[in-house]
């Protein structure tokens, strides 16, 4: 020991100290793996939960000890600031022992009450200090002098080991310092991150199990929370930027604005749950969404842009069209909360990336696998990228399949395998699941048309030079899809299938204006069995698509959801698009119509233009400025309210209507 404590030098505290919060943390994750055994094993994820568990922890570790290591490297020594950086680092170390202790030892009493780790619940009772000590000394007096035990021996032996540590070092000479503290930043860097990728290590990362515990027993307490503190910090509520709104005017105009009989909807604390009915009523049908990155309808020809999509306007003269949809905002995990969810666009991130709609957020995956489907996301990236694969583990679905599990890949670029790739290794998949009587719902996510614009040689006439600009990106996305829906075609899972191939969100948003609303347009077309052939000029935004899609495929259910179902009649008055560009909130409505919500600005309204691509200041009325308002105000209300909660039992309550 002595020997490693004249080798490591000034480090050597931090990195026994490391070692031993490793040590702690492996310790208590094991004994909470032996205690949820039966889980675990139900998962297979003795291997998972014990080998990304030690990426988390030495990752957190990292993190911890990053700058006081840094600070070593330089300052350390017997002179006065030495000893007083010593000290610093005794109370640092004592404090990250106890805080790990304290954290990890919560942790059953938190798993037994929410089956999960503390998490962002345990931040949000620190904002009601009165009423969580009275409930927690009426119910849990022995938990708490057990807390308080143990962090009083923590401490204690923490100061005690810390004190140890710091003593009898040996420092460098001031010429080898820069060195060291290279090497410091070099190897905390890289721990920290624990990640050579696009994103540093976070929760989705490591999850591997549609049973939420499992993904957090991953996890360490410590890191846990710490994350969702961090998250919160990014849930941005309308109610901070835009004009003040009640909730009952807000949940008024809502439920007014929705295409619901007044007795459909179901008494309670969710004010937009309401049964819902399928227009088909034979045996449910597969759903497969095709989510196609950046294809904005500026590239598809039937739509008004250029010819770069040939086998979308051959889709669009054969199957169910729409030339007025609108993408809820400008990032793919915008797209995915719109067509998963049909939640509305806030000023905050997409709920995919906010901590509390991780698990028990509502989502058509869930409504899916309580009807008896296969539900799955095949991707040929990494899935825990932009937290996707969290949200959806957490949300309904179970089945990943992203690159690691792609066979051969005949092309890899940065973001992954080829879309070329992607719809072979999804036709595997749809013809596998066909052939079990167990019908199927899945997300195809393509991402060939993403910087930095790389696709296989010799598949597509450029559309112009270089090669590899967006444009060229889309002509190939949309010949992999061409090549797919040939393929499907002739499959034996066609028939029993509603495709649709809908754009995530345009390339870019740019432009003066507050909300571009050209950029928003996309292409949306449902096609497969039994779709015919039609060409739909009504106003729809991207959270119109998942009623409609549970419509189409027979699937009839009680949600949250303030989208039309667009198999039935929507009255011109009730067509909409909702856009969120940054904070900036945008309204359209059938006659083009436009109310701008932004922060700090207030509220204006314009008439749109679509061949100039302009908005024109014009005077809208109280009514449509009044519903544009709920409608920019309802996500936050209803994410903050937890009004979109998952549910037990997703059936209708009454008898399906003669």
């Amino acid at each position: 020991m002595k020997n490693l404590k004249n080798t490591l030098g000034p480090v050597y505290p931090v990195v026994m100290a490391g070692f031993a919060l490793i040590l702690l943390m492996t310790v208590f994750r094991l004994g909470l793996a032996l205690w949820q055994s039966d889980r675990v094993s139900a998962t297979d994820g003795w291997l998972a939960v014990f080998a990304s568990g030690l990426r988390v922890d030495i990752a957190s570790v990292c993190i911890l000890f990053l700058i006081p290591a840094m600070l070593l490297s330089l300052f350390s020594g017997e002179h006065l600031v030495g000893r007083v950086l010593n000290y610093l680092l005794r109370i640092w170390i004592t404090v990250a022992l106890w805080f790990v202790v304290y954290m990890e030892s919560a942790t059953p009493a938190f798993i037994l009450e929410y089956d999960l780790r503390p998490n962002r619940l345990f931040i949000e009772y620190l904002i009601y200090p009165k009423e969580v000590f009275s409930m927690l000394w009426t119910g849990y007096k022995f938990e708490l002098a057990l807390s308080l035990v143990v962090s009083v021996i923590t401490l204690v032996l923490g100061w005690r080991f810390s004190g140890y540590l710091v003593t009898g070092l040996r420092y460098p000479k001031w010429y080898w310092r820069p060195l060291v503290l290279v090497a410091v930043v070099l190897i905390g860097a890289l721990g920290a991150r624990s990640s050579l990728g696009h994103r540093p290590l976070n929760p989705a990362m490591v999850s591997f199990s549609s049973d939420p515990l499992m993904n957090d027993l991953v996890l360490n307490s410590g890191y846990s929370v710490l994350f969702a503190a961090k998250q919160m910090s990014s849930e941005a509520s309308a109610f901070s930027y835009y004009p003040d709104m009640p909730e009952e005017d807000i949940i008024a105009e809502i439920k007014a604005s929705m295409v619901v009989d007044k007795d459909a909807f179901i008494p309670g604390s969710r004010p937009t749950l309401a049964n819902h009915y399928a227009s088909y009523q034979g045996k449910p049908k597969n759903i497969v969404i095709l989510l196609l990155e950046s294809h904005g309808a500026r590239y598809v020809k039937s739509l008004g842009g250029i010819d770069a999509s040939p086998n979308l306007d051959k889709l669009m003269q054969e199957g169910w069209g729409f030339t007025r949809m609108y993408a809820s905002g400008t990032r793919s995990v915008r797209g995915i909360e719109a067509i998963t969810t049909g939640f509305t666009p806030t000023p905050a991130r997409a709920v995919v990336k906010l901590g509390a709609s991780q698990t028990n957020f509502f989502t058509i995956a869930d409504v899916l696998k309580s009807n008896g489907y296969h539900t799955q996301f095949v991707y040929g990236g990494e899935s825990h990228f932009d937290n996707m694969k969290s949200f959806f583990l957490g949300n309904g679905f179970t089945d990943m399949h992203d690159f690691p599990r792609f066979e051969s890949p005949e092309f890899v670029g940065s973001w992954g395998a080829s879309d070329e790739d992607l719809y072979k290794e999804a036709h595997q998949q749809f013809s596998q699941l066909s052939k079990q009587e167990q019908p199927f719902f899945s997300l195809v996510f393509s991402s060939s048309n993403h910087t930095p614009f790389e696709y296989p040689e010799g598949k597509i006439t450029p559309y112009n030079q270089p090669a590899a600009t967006v444009e060229n990106a889309v002509k190939y996305a949309d010949y992999a899809l061409g090549q797919f829906v040939e393929r499907a075609k002739q499959s034996d899972y066609w028939e029993s299938t509603i495709f649709i191939a809908v754009a995530d969100h345009d390339s870019r948003a740019s432009g003066s204006l507050s909300v571009p609303v050209g950029h928003f347009k996309i292409p949306a077309i449902i096609f497969g069995g039994g779709i015919e052939a039609r060409q739909d000029s009504r106003l729809a935004s991207q959270i119109d698509l998942p009623p409609t899609l549970l419509s189409l495929a027979g699937i009839s259910s009680q949600n949250p959801m303030i989208g039309n179902d667009l198999t039935k009649d929507v009255p011109v008055d009730k067509q909409r698009a909702l856009m969120q560009r940054g904070k900036n909130f945008g309204w359209m409505k059938a006659d083009n119509g436009v109310v701008v919500i932004q922060p700090g600005q207030g509220i204006s309204t314009y008439a749109y233009d679509p061949q100039a691509d302009s908005l024109t200041p014009t005077p809208l009325s109280e009514a449509d400025i009044k519903r544009a308002h709920a409608n920019a105000m309802w996500g936050s209300l209803a994410f903050k309210k937890g009004y979109y909660q998952a549910l037990p039992d997703y059936q209708p309550t009454r008898p399906e209507p003669e």
